[in-house]
């Protein structure tokens, strides 16, 4: 079979109907055929290959595009379910804000209202007089502390000074600054007093830093109390503060050169300053005040001009300008408005220069005229409250006493309407006789008892230096 079919004839292959009747082997070569060798059957097993290569890479790619489609669908998934868990949170929080923006304006309401409250019940009539019943107390026990512990320990008398600064002076800070009146926080009493507690804890020996400090607490501090008429008015707080800041600097200096035990142990300045050089203690003490009025210039007049001239802040200037009964207020008041600052700076150094004279050429040297001169400030301090009590609740007493003669008089004239003629008192001394009944006796003594918190006598006004 095999040698028959190598020995074919090269002429074109016959077709299957035509070679059966001659050949004989056509009967068994028809399943067979595929056995069949030739060009074609090469070129068809290489496709073949391709296919079988192509089917299989479809099959694995189908593969991984469905595992890809898969793990698509998952992170899809995954990031739809984490974007809604965030608008959940974000809408949690805006939630959570809105309610907590409601917390806080609820608790500022509240608050708002206690403090209404507590303003309103601090100023009632009764927390008043039980407020200035204990500033009257204080006040009278401060004196009599004061006098034992100059006779006994003069040596503690800087010490209490320095705790009553501690305590009055950051009340004071906040009632001006509640008031508006800060601004007379940088006049030059408050100045003096700070840059004495810093020679009495920090430089104890420096010479020149104590004589600025001794000359100006006996100049300008000690005369502000006849210049802005400090009072003694147990009963007043504010008046009480103004008479600490101003007299209790020239006591505690007087005590540290005449009355301190071994003060050049505790200040050694002292060892340095057997006697004053009037035209160095000027100079040294004009220097400090330069420094402080350049300050107050720099702070006040220049970078708080507008706030001062639309009338929203008072200053020492402007208040004194307003008080046409004082001499200092009628002489700024004829100098042209564009030179009062300049003209108010310059009186206040001369004057600061002329009050500081007793002190440099007589009150270093002389402990007996220390002890007068501080005698007599205290003196003016306790007229000027001998004063305000007659003359302020006197005249309240006053008009209380004609709106009860003339209630008297309009209740007489009713009921001799209503009634025969009756006689009403026509006179002070009938007026007397009828205010004998118990209803008046009432009244009157309800007169006297509210005399020390009257709001409109009563007014207080800023205390500088």
């Amino acid at each position: 079979m095999s040698s028959v079919s190598s020995s074919r004839p090269p002429s074109p292959p016959l077709s299957r109907t035509a070679d059966m009747p001659t050949t004989g082997l056509g009967y068994f070569s028809v399943p067979f055929e595929r056995f069949v060798r030739d060009d074609i059957s090469d070129w068809a097993s290489g496709f073949t290959l391709l296919d079988t290569m192509e089917t299989y890479f479809d099959s694995r790619l189908d593969l991984l595009q469905r595992s890809w489609a898969k793990h698509s669908d998952r992170l899809k998934l995954r990031a739809e379910e984490r974007l809604q868990e965030m608008l959940k949170k974000d809408v949690f929080k805006i939630k959570t804000n809105h309610q907590l923006d409601r917390e806080v304006q609820r608790l500022k309401l509240k608050l708002s209202q206690r403090l209404i409250s507590l303003t309103e019940t601090w100023h009632s009539t009764k927390v008043v007089r039980t407020r200035e019943k204990l500033t009257f107390f204080m006040g009278v026990m401060l004196v009599l502390f004061t006098a034992l512990m100059f006779n006994m320990t003069p040596q503690w008398i800087h010490v209490t000074y320095t705790v009553l600064s501690a305590c009055l002076l950051p009340m004071r800070v906040y009632m001006y600054k509640k008031r508006s009146w800060h601004y007379f926080l940088f006049d030059l009493c408050y100045y003096c007093n700070i840059i004495n507690l810093f020679y009495i804890w920090v430089m104890p020996d420096h010479p020149g830093l104590f004589v600025a400090c001794y000359c100006l607490s006996h100049g300008s501090l000690a005369s502000a109390v006849i210049t802005w008429r400090n009072s003694l008015v147990f009963h007043d707080f504010d008046k009480v503060t103004s008479l600490f800041i101003h007299i209790y600097p020239p006591l505690v200096f007087t005590v540290i050169r005449h009355f301190y035990p071994n003060a050049e142990q505790r200040f050694p300045a002292l060892s340095e300053l057997p006697h004053l050089n009037p035209v160095t203690a000027l100079l040294l003490s004009s220097i400090i005040y330069l420094i402080w009025q350049l300050l107050y210039w720099k702070f006040v007049f220049v970078d708080r001009r507008t706030k001062i001239e639309s009338g929203q802040r008072a200053t020492s200037l402007t208040y004194l300008l307003h008080d046409k009964r004082g001499v200092i207020g009628r002489a700024l008041s004829a100098v042209a408005p564009h030179r009062r600052e300049l003209a108010f700076m310059a009186g206040q150094f001369v004057y600061s220069i002329l009050t500081e004279l007793p002190a440099v050429f007589v009150l270093y040297d002389s402990s007996f005229w220390s002890g007068i001169f501080l005698i007599f400030i205290f003196a003016v301090s306790v007229w000027n409250g001998g004063g305000f009590y007659i003359e302020v609740f006197g005249r309240k007493f006053e008009r209380e006493l004609e709106a009860l003669r003339k209630e008297l008089a309009e209740a007489t004239a009713r009921s001799s309407e209503r009634s025969s003629p009756t006689l009403g008192p026509q006179s002070d001394d009938d007026l007397a006789t009828v205010s004998g009944s118990p209803e008046l006796k009432h009244r009157t003594l309800s007169v006297l008892m509210n005399g020390l918190s009257d709001p409109v006598l009563d007014t207080q006004t800023p205390a500088s230096e």
